[in-house]
């Protein structure tokens, strides 16, 4: 990355320049190296006590010391894709929460305030979208007595990584002690290539229901509860597949839910002893064909950062990331 201006290296990023996106260079201690130059891209989440904190699109964060900075300057926001549809972090963030719905909700400004029985993360966590309508401190007072008049740990969500994400916010939770504890990436690819992959030999069957069987392969929850079926089956148009197995229990499952031009896949879940044979190829392209048929044209799902397994599957069916998401926990009081 260059950063010469005229034969020499240039900082041209001040304490002023906090929430925009950023490109550096500076100087890293290594034991092994001796001192050595490191570039970070990132939104400058702050700029206090002489130390700088860059926060990349998967969230890490970067702590440099001013005095080792050799060169900065403020870049545009992250260029447009080159695969996949056009999309904004609103647009997709708006269809992944219509996806998954709550039993329970409540506004906090613009804040998103969502419970269901302690039923996954997505389901039991604060969606910010924008102002909470206090300051950030006063709005976490806030959340933490509603969760806990619920008797659930509160979680907060937040994106990094495209135009629009929460990239300040993150850096504040984690500056008040919150823990990260969940990092996924949301992807997105077009919907026709899906839809028209050989599914194999297999017959999957779709359903407008999760029935119990479907339910014992989606294994996410430790009791049922009426908040698994009402979350399962919130959402604009819910489509259930399954693969049948060899006993009672389905050998794959997904969920689909089709909203708009986007088709989210969900729950896609194969028996560990049945993987690699396409088993979720044939469940994402009997969802992709139904949800071609409804009129949509975009796809999206969400993998968590730490499933290489599930990411080299998607990446190979054209789904790219487009941001990060993240959840954080409270701090303890």
């Amino acid at each position: 990355m260059e950063f010469t201006g005229g034969g020499r290296l240039e900082v041209r990023v001040t304490s002023a320049d906090v929430g925009k996106r950023v490109s550096v260079r500076y100087v890293t201690d290594s034991p092994s190296e001796g001192e050595r130059f490191t570039d970070a891209v990132g939104v400058l989440t702050s700029w206090d006590a002489g130390v700088l904190t860059i926060t990349r699109k998967s969230g890490e964060t970067v702590r440099i010391p001013e005095p080792r900075l050799v060169a900065g300057k403020v870049v545009p926001a992250a260029p447009a894709r080159r695969r996949g549809p056009a999309a904004t972090f609103p647009e997709l963030s708006r269809a992944a929460a219509r996806a998954w719905q709550p039993v329970e909700s409540e506004m906090l400004g613009e804040w998103t305030l969502r419970a269901a029985d302690g039923f996954t993360r997505r389901a039991n966590s604060v969606l910010p979208a924008g102002d909470p309508g206090l300051p950030v401190a006063d709005a976490l007072a806030v959340v933490r007595e509603w969760y806990a008049d619920r008797k659930l740990p509160a979680y907060v969500q937040t994106a990094t990584g495209a135009e629009g994400t929460q990239e300040l916010l993150s850096a504040e939770l984690e500056r008040l002690g919150w823990t990260r504890e969940v990092t996924a990436e949301l992807r997105i690819a077009a919907l026709a290539p899906l839809a028209d992959r050989e599914p194999g030999p297999v017959e999957v069957r779709l359903s407008r229901t999760p029935d119990e069987a479907w339910l014992r392969r989606y294994q996410r929850f430790t009791a049922t509860s009426p908040a698994v079926r009402q979350v399962l089956g919130a959402g604009p148009s819910v489509w259930f597949a399954s693969v049948a197995g060899t006993g009672e229990v389905p050998a794959a499952i997904g969920r689909c839910v089709v909203d708009g031009r986007w088709a989210g896949f969900l729950a896609i879940e194969v028996d560990p002893e049945l993987r690699r044979r396409g088993l979720a190829t044939a469940v994402m392209t009997a969802l992709a064909r139904q949800a071609l048929d409804e009129g949509a044209s975009a796809a999206w799902l969400q993998v968590e950062s730490d499933n290489e397994a599930a990411r080299a599957l998607y990446e190979g069916m054209g789904f790219a990331v487009h941001h990060h998401y993240h959840h954080y926990r409270q701090a303890e009081a």
